[in-house]
């Protein structure tokens, strides 16, 4: 496994750079990989040799993460919304598979809701919805109470600015292995400062639950009404006991999809992609493999 991370190429998006990684023919159909919170494009990279040989693989780093510029944003979801859209735009991106994860799956539903033609098919795990109350957020109690002391003033920029919980124990702390030293210090590399970790911090204060913040909510419920009613095909993947989505919801979610295909992948939380990237890679490669051959 590669672990030492690379420089990776950038575009200019919005007057700042953003980094990403590419594999595969540039004839082939695009796969876009979403990452979410605190993680980067590099959460793919054991993925990507896998689905390169059936499409043309481009995972960004989100603006704030991985090797991405820091411009004097705020950082919520529809700041992202503007620099995806305007990546994808100046990458000359027409129509693509949306493979994405946590926040990437924010991202990956609004895209679809707003331009469905640009869809060749949607892979998904872990993902973001409106959570109608706290008891729907997360399958762990001490998650739910992290999680609403990050939303807390004070309290959560100590947390996570000033102490970098969000890297140092939300990430290792869902996910079933443990990552290496080197691995780490990759995942730490963006937010080695203070004043480099508002991206982080802002996220968890944006997640749609009870209602609030109330745009972002009504922005993905919008997305999940069309999901629900979309066509194009559909691979959901989900860990046990996940975290975001249990093996139970992700079964009784799947089957309420139009073309939607189940993964169960076994062991694991909230970053599948770091317990089980041959799996999903393979997976992911079968699947566009037969959409394109059919």
């Amino acid at each position: 496994m590669k672990i030492a991370d690379e420089d990776l190429p950038t575009l200019d998006v919005l007057g700042s750079p953003m980094a990403y990684r590419t594999l595969g023919s540039p004839d082939a159909p695009v796969a876009l990989f979403l990452h979410g919170n605190p993680t980067s494009s590099y959460i793919w990279r054991d993925i990507l040799p896998h689905v390169a040989p059936v499409a043309r693989c481009i995972a960004p780093d989100l603006i704030g993460f991985g090797q991405s510029g820091k411009p004097d944003i705020e950082y919520r979801f529809v700041d992202h919304v503007r620099y995806l859209d305007a990546f994808i735009e100046t990458a000359g991106i027409e129509s693509a598979y949306l493979v994405a994860q946590d926040w990437g799956t924010a991202l990956a539903f609004h895209l679809a809701s707003r331009r469905p033609e640009m869809i060749r098919g949607l892979a998904f795990m872990e993902f973001i919805r409106p959570f109608p109350d706290w008891d729907a957020f997360h399958q762990s109690d001490e998650a739910r109470q992290t999680f609403r002391m990050f939303r807390t003033p004070g309290a959560g920029e100590e947390a996570i600015i000033e102490n970098n919980a969000f890297i140092e124990r939300v990430l290792p702390g869902s996910i079933k292995r443990a990552l290496s030293a080197d691995e780490m210090d990759v995942y730490r590399a963006p937010f080695l400062s203070a004043d480099a970790r508002k991206p982080i911090w802002r996220l968890p204060n944006e997640l749609p639950i009870a209602g609030e913040p109330a745009d972002v909510a009504a922005i993905l419920e919008k997305a999940h009404a069309d999901l629900a009613t979309s066509a194009y095909p559909k691979l959901l993947f989900a860990g046990d006991p996940g975290a975001l989505v249990s093996p139970a919801f992700a079964e009784s979610f799947a089957a309420q999809l139009p073309a939607c295909r189940l993964v169960q992948l076994g062991a694991g939380a909230h970053y599948l992609q770091e317990d089980h990237p041959a799996t999903i890679g393979t997976e992911i490669a079968r699947w566009i493999a037969d959409i394109e051959a059919a």
